[in-house]
């Protein structure tokens, strides 16, 4: 294949992919409103979990709550099932991530949480879905139809997920009235920490 017809191939999965998150703005409901006030709610941490793919997707927004003022980690289904479990408390909202809502582990891991007493909320396209039904909350993210290779390497449709917990992120930290100066205190290395010291020597 020559350039042009490299670079059109991958115009075309942008464009899909752009037009994916793009759509989210037509999904966004109550339920969005609903997710927000539980994680505004939480009195502990929230733990975020999903295997596969949603799992790269699940550590990232994890890190991103965290970012954002709502204290958060990452938890693997998998190792729930071995020990990791016992990090959930009655305190705590769980975030499970699961396109179709029927990932065992995943399911386990959100069985574990509602039997801890803590608040469940599910991201998945199937809210009738077992994860569905067990979930205190559900968010449901529909990715537009050709955005994966086969309608299974989930390329787009994790990045449509992903613009979606960016939307939860940023809107929490509004309502949190969480600031740069906030933001500073857990960030003061990298380039992000010099350029937070950079703008402390600006100001006057």
């Amino acid at each position: 294949m020559d350039t042009t017809g490299i670079l059109e191939q991958a115009r075309a999965v942008l464009e899909r992919e752009s037009a994916s998150v793009a759509a989210l703005t037509q999904q966004l409901d109550e339920s969005f409103a609903e997710v927000v006030r539980l994680l505004l709610a939480c009195e502990g941490h929230v733990l975020v979990g999903g295997s596969g793919t949603s799992n790269a997707i699940a550590l990232r927004f994890a890190h991103l709550l965290s970012c954002c003022g709502t204290p958060a980690l990452f938890i693997h289904p998998g190792d729930a099932q071995h020990g990791a479990a016992g990090a959930v408390t009655a305190r705590d909202v769980v975030i499970a991530i699961s396109k179709g809502g029927r990932t065992a582990e995943v399911n386990a891991l959100a069985r574990i949480a509602k039997e801890r007493g803590a608040k469940l909320v599910a991201f998945t396209e199937k809210p009738e879905s077992e994860l569905g039904q067990m979930a205190d909350a559900v968010l449901q993210v529909v990715a537009q139809p050709g955005v994966d290779p086969y309608g299974m390497i989930a390329t787009g449709s994790s990045l449509t997920n992903a613009a979606m917990c960016d939307a939860l992120c940023v809107t929490l930290l509004e309502l949190r009235g969480y600031s740069e100066a906030d933001f500073s205190q857990t960030h003061p290395g990298g380039a992000v920490g010099h350029l937070i010291e950079e703008r402390k020597g600006a100001t006057p």
